[in-house]
């Protein structure tokens, strides 16, 4: 046993609501006045953004935005379905959900029990008021609901595993602020089961301050363009650096490598975030960076990956990409280079770049 699967694919928030609404975060942005009149001309845009944008406002774009993500999460689907794990691991993002004033750990292992997610269901907004979801993709009512397997047992070996290994994690047995999962898993569970074949697979979330200096000073949301009047004092202690995030995913492999489990290791993120971009205005991503990542992640450099700063990530809005480091450093463990699968999904008006990728058992 102790066989492994590494997994990666986007968790994109939109992707549920209906293609109208899916380039919403670029129009909003738009509305911005603290965003330059220049920055929000179309003229001033990369000639692909232009292209995507037309003359519809990405609604055209969006159908083909969809069909390519949806034809990625399958693939990686039947990837977990070839496998057949006795448990799934899935790092994401906490994004001011369960990390709040009162406790951020860099990383934390949720160890909780099966559980009912409610993805369509009124949910009470910061604000204290209970907001109604907006349309989704599979005409899902308020009371359609998932059934999540936990596996408590496989949750605590985990974490006595990673202590074992000089690896400080955090675990909890209940969730502190949020009620359920929260986005980046609900969302990867959601796409990864976009056809709603169903989800067996016991799963172990562990989430990760990705969101570092901005978890706090955001609360979750955007900041004004370049910080505005802001100060360094005013932000957060930063996140895990990429390499630590690999000293995880390697410590992790380590402990089930010997184990009774067959396990599949998921990251769930988008890659750089057009509203964490603030050299371009917060209006798209920072695409060049991506696509370094990508071409390094298709080679297997994980020295390329490892190399990168706090300061290169937040700068390129990669702040999710944390999750994928992870991930990278339990493949380099496995001795795994090239993924088996790999495919991107670039988009300049979509608010992220999309990766997937799949490595399977040597």
């Amino acid at each position: 046993m102790g066989e492994i699967l590494g997994l990666g694919l986007s968790h994109y928030p939109p992707m549920r609501g209906i293609d109208d609404a899916m380039a919403g975060i670029l129009r909003n942005t738009l509305k911005r006045p603290d965003v330059p009149d220049s920055a929000k001309d179309p003229a001033n845009w990369p000639a692909p953004m232009r292209a995507e944008w037309g003359e519809d406002e990405g609604r055209t774009s969006a159908a083909k935005h969809r069909t390519d993500f949806v034809k990625q999460a399958r693939i990686i689907r039947d990837e977990l379905d070839r496998f057949n794990p006795d448990i799934v691991v899935m790092f994401g993002d906490d994004q001011y959900e369960n990390f709040r004033e009162d406790v951020v750990p860099p990383f934390c292992v949720y160890a909780w029990e099966d559980y009912d997610l409610h993805p369509h269901a009124p949910r009470r907004g910061r604000d204290g008021q209970m907001t109604q979801p907006a349309e989704n993709a599979w005409g899902e009512g308020p009371g359609y609901t998932i059934h999540m397997k936990g596996h408590k047992a496989a949750a605590k070996f985990l974490v006595r595993g990673l202590l074992d290994r000089k690896i400080d994690m955090a675990y909890s047995y209940l969730p502190l602020h949020y009620e359920g999962l929260s986005h980046a898993f609900l969302n990867g569970i959601m796409y990864l089961d976009y056809d709603r074949i169903g989800w067996k697979y016991p799963t172990i979330p562990v989430a990760i301050n990705c969101y570092g200096s901005r978890v706090i000073a955001n609360h979750g949301g955007g900041s004004p363009v370049g910080g505005g009047s802001r100060t360094e004092l005013d932000f957060d202690p930063p996140s895990p650096s990429p390499a630590r995030c690999m000293e995880v995913g390697a410590a992790l492999v380590d402990t089930f490598k010997n184990s009774p489990w067959r396990i599949a290791v998921v990251a769930s993120s988008g890659w750089s975030h057009a509203f964490l971009t603030d050299k371009h205005h917060m209006l798209y991503p920072d695409v060049e960076q991506d696509r370094k990542l990508y071409n390094a992640l298709t080679r297997g450099d994980f020295d390329f990956w490892r190399n990168v700063s706090v300061e290169q990530v937040e700068d390129s809005g990669d702040q999710e990409v944390l999750n994928w480091w992870v991930l990278m450093g339990a493949m380099e463990a496995l001795g795994n280079k090239e993924p088996d699968y790999d495919g991107y999904v670039e988009s300049y008006i979509f608010n992220s770049n999309k990766c997937f990728a799949a490595w399977r058992p040597k």
